[in-house]
Protein backbone atom coordinates (compact mmCIF):
# COMPACT_ATOMS: atom_id res chain seq x y z
CA UNK A 1 0.00 0.00 0.00
CA UNK A 2 1.79 3.52 -1.07
CA UNK A 3 -1.21 5.94 -0.06
CA UNK A 4 0.07 7.83 2.56
CA UNK A 5 -2.69 7.27 5.35
CA UNK A 6 -1.25 9.74 8.00
CA UNK A 7 -4.25 12.47 7.46
CA UNK A 8 -6.58 9.35 7.65
CA UNK A 9 -5.45 8.11 10.60
CA UNK A 10 -5.47 11.80 12.33
CA UNK A 11 -8.74 12.22 11.29
CA UNK A 12 -10.64 8.81 12.24
CA UNK A 13 -8.89 9.26 15.70
CA UNK A 14 -9.91 12.56 16.14
CA UNK A 15 -13.82 11.56 15.09
CA UNK A 16 -13.41 8.62 18.13
CA UNK A 17 -12.42 11.50 20.78
CA UNK A 18 -14.98 13.91 19.86
CA UNK A 19 -17.64 10.55 19.98
CA UNK A 20 -16.51 10.01 23.02
CA UNK A 21 -16.63 13.41 24.50
CA UNK A 22 -20.95 13.43 23.42
CA UNK A 23 -21.52 10.13 24.89
CA UNK A 24 -19.66 11.30 28.53
CA UNK A 25 -21.32 14.51 28.11
CA UNK A 26 -24.83 12.63 27.63
CA UNK A 27 -24.33 10.27 30.09
CA UNK A 28 -23.02 12.73 33.32
CA UNK A 29 -26.55 14.38 31.77
CA UNK A 30 -28.98 11.54 33.09
CA UNK A 31 -27.05 11.16 35.86
CA UNK A 32 -27.95 15.30 36.60
CA UNK A 33 -31.20 14.89 36.47
CA UNK A 34 -31.27 11.81 38.52
CA UNK A 35 -29.92 14.24 41.15
CA UNK A 36 -26.15 12.46 41.34
CA UNK A 37 -23.04 14.04 41.63
CA UNK A 38 -21.42 11.01 39.67
CA UNK A 39 -19.20 11.83 37.39
CA UNK A 40 -16.39 10.32 35.03
CA UNK A 41 -13.24 9.54 36.22
CA UNK A 42 -10.69 9.85 33.05
CA UNK A 43 -7.29 8.15 32.93
CA UNK A 44 -4.22 8.42 30.51
CA UNK A 45 -3.54 4.74 29.05
CA UNK A 46 -0.29 3.99 27.71
CA UNK A 47 0.76 1.17 25.33
CA UNK A 48 4.14 0.14 25.64
CA UNK A 49 6.35 -1.80 22.69
CA UNK A 50 8.14 -5.00 23.63
CA UNK A 51 11.07 -2.90 23.65
CA UNK A 52 9.67 -0.61 26.40
CA UNK A 53 9.19 2.24 23.97
CA UNK A 54 5.71 4.33 23.97
CA UNK A 55 3.60 3.10 21.12
CA UNK A 56 0.60 5.44 21.93
CA UNK A 57 -2.44 5.13 23.93
CA UNK A 58 -5.62 7.42 24.56
CA UNK A 59 -8.30 7.89 27.14
CA UNK A 60 -10.43 5.69 29.97
CA UNK A 61 -13.33 7.43 31.57
CA UNK A 62 -14.97 5.53 33.99
CA UNK A 63 -18.08 6.34 35.85
CA UNK A 64 -19.19 4.27 38.87
CA UNK A 65 -21.26 4.50 41.83
CA UNK A 66 -23.89 6.79 40.06
CA UNK A 67 -28.00 6.74 40.65
CA UNK A 68 -28.15 5.64 36.84
CA UNK A 69 -25.21 4.00 35.95
CA UNK A 70 -23.65 1.47 38.54
CA UNK A 71 -19.96 1.66 36.07
CA UNK A 72 -19.82 2.61 32.82
CA UNK A 73 -16.36 3.02 31.03
CA UNK A 74 -15.37 4.66 27.61
CA UNK A 75 -11.90 4.26 26.46
CA UNK A 76 -10.38 5.86 23.28
CA UNK A 77 -6.93 4.96 21.94
CA UNK A 78 -4.53 5.24 19.08
CA UNK A 79 -1.83 2.99 19.41
CA UNK A 80 0.87 1.62 17.18
CA UNK A 81 3.80 -0.72 16.94
CA UNK A 82 4.68 -4.14 16.10
CA UNK A 83 2.82 -6.79 16.36
CA UNK A 84 4.16 -10.25 18.24
CA UNK A 85 4.34 -13.16 16.27
CA UNK A 86 1.04 -14.96 17.25
CA UNK A 87 -0.84 -11.63 16.47
CA UNK A 88 1.13 -11.47 12.83
CA UNK A 89 0.66 -15.26 12.27
CA UNK A 90 -3.15 -14.81 13.11
CA UNK A 91 -3.88 -11.83 10.76
CA UNK A 92 -1.56 -13.42 8.23
CA UNK A 93 -4.08 -16.32 8.13
CA UNK A 94 -6.62 -14.32 7.79
CA UNK A 95 -5.31 -12.68 4.65
CA UNK A 96 -4.34 -9.95 5.62
CA UNK A 97 -1.86 -8.36 2.77
CA UNK A 98 1.58 -8.29 3.26
CA UNK A 99 1.29 -9.54 6.66
CA UNK A 100 3.27 -12.02 6.75
CA UNK A 101 6.15 -9.90 5.48
CA UNK A 102 5.45 -7.06 7.53
CA UNK A 103 3.94 -6.72 11.38
CA UNK A 104 3.56 -3.23 11.76
CA UNK A 105 0.21 -1.84 13.01
CA UNK A 106 -1.90 1.47 13.61
CA UNK A 107 -5.04 1.47 15.20
CA UNK A 108 -7.43 3.58 16.86
CA UNK A 109 -11.31 3.48 18.41
CA UNK A 110 -13.58 4.07 21.22
CA UNK A 111 -15.46 1.47 23.54
CA UNK A 112 -17.45 1.33 25.48
CA UNK A 113 -19.80 -0.55 27.97
CA UNK A 114 -22.83 0.76 30.75
CA UNK A 115 -23.70 -1.34 33.23
CA UNK A 116 -26.91 0.07 35.09
CA UNK A 117 -28.12 0.31 38.65
CA UNK A 118 -31.97 -0.18 37.88
CA UNK A 119 -32.05 -4.25 36.76
CA UNK A 120 -34.79 -3.00 34.07
CA UNK A 121 -32.39 -0.68 32.58
CA UNK A 122 -30.46 -2.64 29.82
CA UNK A 123 -26.42 -3.04 29.26
CA UNK A 124 -25.46 -2.18 26.84
CA UNK A 125 -22.30 -2.12 24.50
CA UNK A 126 -20.48 -0.02 21.64
CA UNK A 127 -17.39 0.33 19.79
CA UNK A 128 -15.84 1.22 16.46
CA UNK A 129 -12.49 1.24 15.37
CA UNK A 130 -10.10 1.48 12.30
CA UNK A 131 -6.84 -1.01 11.62
CA UNK A 132 -3.95 -0.29 9.62
CA UNK A 133 -1.41 -2.20 8.05
CA UNK A 134 1.03 -1.57 5.19
CA UNK A 135 -0.38 -3.47 3.33
CA UNK A 136 -4.45 -3.25 4.08
CA UNK A 137 -6.64 -0.91 6.20
CA UNK A 138 -9.94 -1.84 7.59
CA UNK A 139 -13.06 -0.87 9.97
CA UNK A 140 -14.95 -3.02 12.51
CA UNK A 141 -17.61 -2.59 15.13
CA UNK A 142 -20.82 -2.81 16.39
CA UNK A 143 -23.10 -2.49 19.02
CA UNK A 144 -25.36 -4.71 21.33
CA UNK A 145 -27.80 -5.23 23.44
CA UNK A 146 -28.02 -6.89 26.87
CA UNK A 147 -30.92 -6.55 29.36
CA UNK A 148 -30.79 -9.43 32.25
CA UNK A 149 -34.51 -8.55 31.69
CA UNK A 150 -36.28 -8.47 28.01
CA UNK A 151 -38.58 -5.87 26.91
CA UNK A 152 -39.27 -6.91 23.42
CA UNK A 153 -40.11 -3.05 22.85
CA UNK A 154 -36.70 -2.17 24.27
CA UNK A 155 -35.15 -4.74 21.71
CA UNK A 156 -37.46 -3.33 18.55
CA UNK A 157 -35.99 -0.01 18.94
CA UNK A 158 -33.15 -0.94 19.41
CA UNK A 159 -32.70 -3.15 16.42
CA UNK A 160 -34.81 0.12 13.96
CA UNK A 161 -32.26 2.64 15.06
CA UNK A 162 -29.11 0.35 14.49
CA UNK A 163 -30.99 -1.35 11.10
CA UNK A 164 -31.48 3.14 10.07
CA UNK A 165 -28.37 3.52 10.27
CA UNK A 166 -27.01 0.96 8.53
CA UNK A 167 -29.87 1.68 5.67
CA UNK A 168 -28.61 4.82 5.38
CA UNK A 169 -25.15 3.44 3.42
CA UNK A 170 -26.34 0.01 2.04
CA UNK A 171 -29.36 -2.23 1.89
CA UNK A 172 -27.49 -5.61 2.78
CA UNK A 173 -25.67 -3.61 5.95
CA UNK A 174 -28.05 -4.38 8.06
CA UNK A 175 -29.04 -7.94 7.60
CA UNK A 176 -25.50 -8.91 7.18
CA UNK A 177 -24.36 -7.59 10.46
CA UNK A 178 -26.90 -7.74 12.30
CA UNK A 179 -26.51 -12.15 11.19
CA UNK A 180 -22.46 -11.36 12.49
CA UNK A 181 -23.42 -10.32 15.82
CA UNK A 182 -25.92 -12.91 16.39
CA UNK A 183 -23.34 -15.78 16.01
CA UNK A 184 -20.32 -13.31 17.47
CA UNK A 185 -22.47 -12.70 20.45
CA UNK A 186 -23.11 -16.02 21.65
CA UNK A 187 -21.81 -18.32 24.18
CA UNK A 188 -21.03 -21.59 23.07
CA UNK A 189 -20.05 -23.17 26.28
CA UNK A 190 -23.66 -21.99 27.70
CA UNK A 191 -25.75 -22.43 24.47
CA UNK A 192 -27.10 -18.89 23.94
CA UNK A 193 -26.66 -15.59 23.00
CA UNK A 194 -25.44 -12.67 25.68
CA UNK A 195 -27.93 -10.58 24.89
CA UNK A 196 -30.65 -9.19 22.28
CA UNK A 197 -27.94 -8.57 19.60
CA UNK A 198 -27.28 -5.36 17.43
CA UNK A 199 -25.04 -5.36 14.60
CA UNK A 200 -21.48 -6.22 14.07
CA UNK A 201 -18.88 -6.37 11.35
CA UNK A 202 -15.01 -6.74 10.90
CA UNK A 203 -12.83 -6.12 7.97
CA UNK A 204 -14.62 -3.90 6.30
CA UNK A 205 -13.10 -2.43 3.28
CA UNK A 206 -15.29 -1.63 0.66
CA UNK A 207 -11.79 0.01 -1.26
CA UNK A 208 -13.67 3.53 -0.57
CA UNK A 209 -12.34 5.00 2.51
CA UNK A 210 -14.11 8.02 2.64
CA UNK A 211 -17.46 5.82 2.25
CA UNK A 212 -16.46 3.23 4.88
CA UNK A 213 -15.80 5.51 7.44
CA UNK A 214 -18.52 7.54 7.20
CA UNK A 215 -21.01 4.09 7.92
CA UNK A 216 -18.42 3.96 10.83
CA UNK A 217 -19.59 7.19 12.13
CA UNK A 218 -22.99 6.41 11.60
CA UNK A 219 -23.20 3.02 14.10
CA UNK A 220 -21.36 5.53 16.27
CA UNK A 221 -23.93 8.41 15.96
CA UNK A 222 -26.67 5.86 16.58
CA UNK A 223 -25.74 4.64 19.61
CA UNK A 224 -26.95 7.52 21.92
CA UNK A 225 -31.11 7.72 20.17
CA UNK A 226 -31.16 3.74 19.81
CA UNK A 227 -30.23 3.37 24.13
CA UNK A 228 -31.11 6.68 26.00
CA UNK A 229 -34.87 6.44 25.36
CA UNK A 230 -34.61 2.69 26.55
CA UNK A 231 -32.97 4.35 29.87
CA UNK A 232 -35.51 6.81 30.09
CA UNK A 233 -38.12 4.38 29.69
CA UNK A 234 -36.82 1.72 32.28
CA UNK A 235 -34.57 4.13 34.91
CA UNK A 236 -37.95 4.69 37.16
CA UNK A 237 -39.05 1.04 37.28
CA UNK A 238 -39.45 -0.40 40.95
CA UNK A 239 -36.96 -3.58 41.10
CA UNK A 240 -36.71 -6.29 43.54
CA UNK A 241 -34.15 -8.20 44.94
CA UNK A 242 -35.26 -10.93 43.12
CA UNK A 243 -34.60 -8.52 40.15
CA UNK A 244 -30.98 -7.85 41.28
CA UNK A 245 -29.98 -11.37 41.51
CA UNK A 246 -30.93 -11.92 38.05
CA UNK A 247 -28.71 -9.01 36.84
CA UNK A 248 -26.03 -10.31 38.65
CA UNK A 249 -26.18 -13.37 37.07
CA UNK A 250 -26.71 -12.23 33.88
CA UNK A 251 -23.62 -10.01 34.52
CA UNK A 252 -21.33 -13.54 35.15
CA UNK A 253 -22.05 -14.03 31.29
CA UNK A 254 -21.21 -10.94 30.17
CA UNK A 255 -17.89 -11.34 32.23
CA UNK A 256 -17.52 -14.88 30.67
CA UNK A 257 -17.74 -14.05 27.13
CA UNK A 258 -15.33 -10.90 27.77
CA UNK A 259 -12.20 -13.34 29.15
CA UNK A 260 -13.12 -16.19 27.08
CA UNK A 261 -14.10 -14.93 23.59
CA UNK A 262 -14.07 -11.67 22.77
CA UNK A 263 -11.45 -10.71 20.67
CA UNK A 264 -10.71 -6.97 21.33
CA UNK A 265 -10.02 -8.03 24.85
CA UNK A 266 -7.39 -11.20 23.59
CA UNK A 267 -6.16 -8.30 20.92
CA UNK A 268 -5.61 -5.39 23.73
CA UNK A 269 -3.85 -8.15 26.33
CA UNK A 270 -1.45 -9.55 23.63
CA UNK A 271 -0.33 -6.19 22.22
CA UNK A 272 0.81 -4.81 25.46
CA UNK A 273 -1.88 -1.61 25.71
CA UNK A 274 -2.99 -0.85 29.23
CA UNK A 275 -4.92 -4.18 30.83
CA UNK A 276 -6.80 -1.44 33.39
CA UNK A 277 -8.44 0.08 30.14
CA UNK A 278 -8.94 -3.18 28.38
CA UNK A 279 -10.95 -4.86 31.23
CA UNK A 280 -12.71 -1.36 31.97
CA UNK A 281 -15.56 -3.16 30.37
CA UNK A 282 -16.25 -5.88 33.12
CA UNK A 283 -19.33 -5.26 35.33
CA UNK A 284 -18.28 -4.06 39.07
CA UNK A 285 -20.71 -6.90 40.95
CA UNK A 286 -21.46 -10.24 39.06
CA UNK A 287 -22.66 -13.50 40.54
CA UNK A 288 -22.81 -17.73 39.24
CA UNK A 289 -25.27 -20.25 39.78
Amino acid sequence: MTEDFTGKKETAAAWFRTLRDRIVTACEALEDAADSDARFESTPTRRTAPDGSDAGGGLMSVLRGGKVFEKMGVAVSAVHGTLNPRAQAAMAARGVPGMAQDPRFWASGISLVAHMQNPHCPAVHMNTRMFWTPGAWWFGGGSDLNPCIVYPEDTIHFHAVMKAACDAHAPDYYPRFKAWADEYFFVPHRGRARGEGGIFFDDLNTGDWEADFAFVKSVGEAFLPAFLPLVARRQATPWTEADRETQLVHRGLYAEYNLIIDRGTKFGLETGHDANAVLMTMPPIAKWP
